[in-house]
């Protein structure tokens, strides 16, 4: 247990950020696999942007690292353009 009055709000903290962290993190996995289950060519380059965007603002809010962020991008440009 804390001891100190800081500490105490670093535990919550950590608790609430955590708690949004594995939010953002289910929900573009989410994002990501039902991109690559989409068989409409169309439909899968606007999500394609959607999910590009996301992916950027996780970068953003260093929930992943740009290099993976980048990784899953050029994966998931990839699979689109075999569905064309």
């Amino acid at each position: 247990m804390p001891q100190h009055k800081s500490a105490v709000k670093r535990v919550r903290q950590n608790e609430r950020r955590r708690a949004q962290n594995r939010y953002h993190r289910s929900r573009m996995r989410t994002m990501i696999k039902n991109l690559e289950n989409m068989d409409d060519h169309g439909e899968a380059v606007t999500l394609l942007n959607d999910v590009k965007a996301y992916l950027d603002r996780m970068v953003c809010k260093h929930i992943i690292h740009k290099n993976k962020a980048a990784n899953y991008k050029s994966a998931l440009e990839t699979a689109v353009n075999a569905k064309a």
